[in-house]
């Protein structure tokens, strides 16, 4: 074989083999890929096309002292505690809709907590308290569900409460509205209705501690970062729902959030 006719063979695999290359699929060059979709959990921001990705839920207990008192602790000497659920335990509930909530499996004691939700677009540690409020995006009107007769029977017996606190459709949520449209919420009627009797009736006022303490405490244990919710704590009068009950949410400066228990 002349040197010509080595050359025209090397060159011809070695196109053949480029063109191979080019032409295999995208995904075997693109390194490991997840076995199957998870899917992203979002909250839509009212006037907004685009939806608020959820990253983690932290939510604080105790936080309002009449509360705190008729679950048996003591408002003048308790820090602030924390407990997470999961972000897919979000039950979103549109504007002017009365959504369907089931209750859930393994409980006798289903109890409602309503809350002002603070949504943050950015975090960090150690944030100071008067720049706390730099890193909220939003605000929502929330209800954190509770399995209370679990939850309690973990706290008799020194164990965690996640069955009582984080399970589906736990963290119940009207829309995100942005705070450069409300401002921040600091006061402000706050309340739930059952069947339309007023059960829960407080003010913003009246929490233990403000959003912006919120987020200062919890970024001296968590980096906090953009995606997180805080369910900022419930006020007194706290109690059970059997399937049929409508509970009526109600925030001042925000829409009405309800939903039927099914």
């Amino acid at each position: 074989m002349n040197s010509f006719d080595r050359r025209t063979i090397l060159t011809t695999g070695a196109l053949a083999l480029a063109g191979a290359a080019a032409s295999a699929p995208a995904d075997a060059q693109a390194g490991p890929k997840s076995l199957f979709p998870v899917p992203a959990t979002t909250i839509p921001i009212v006037g907004e096309t685009d939806v608020f990705q959820v990253r983690r839920i932290y939510c604080i207990g105790r936080n309002y002292a009449a509360h705190a008192r008729e679950m048996g602790s003591d408002p003048t000497r308790e820090p602030p505690f924390f407990f997470q659920k999961p972000s897919d335990a979000i039950q979103n509930v549109a504007i002017g809709s009365v959504a369907d909530h089931p209750y859930p499996s393994l409980t006798k004691n289903y109890h409602y907590e309503v809350e002002l939700v603070a949504a943050l677009k950015s975090g960090g540690t150690n944030i100071p308290v008067e720049k706390a409020l730099d890193h909220v995006y939003g605000y929502a009107l929330g209800l954190d569900m509770t399995r209370r007769d679990l939850q309690r029977a973990m706290g008799d017996e020194k164990k965690p409460w996640e069955i009582g606190k984080s399970f589906d459709r736990s963290a119940v949520l009207g829309p995100i509205h942005p705070a450069a449209k409300t401002g921040h919420f600091t006061k402000g009627a706050i309340s739930l209705a059952l069947n339309g009797t007023v059960k829960q009736n407080s003010n913003l006022q009246n929490m233990i501690w403000s959003v912006a303490e919120q987020i200062a405490k919890l970024s001296e244990a968590f980096e906090l970062k953009a995606g997180d919710i805080i369910y900022s704590g419930t006020p007194e009068n706290v109690g059970p729902v059997v399937k049929g009950d409508v509970l009526l949410c109600k925030l001042e400066g925000l829409p009405d959030m309800s939903i039927r228990i099914a």
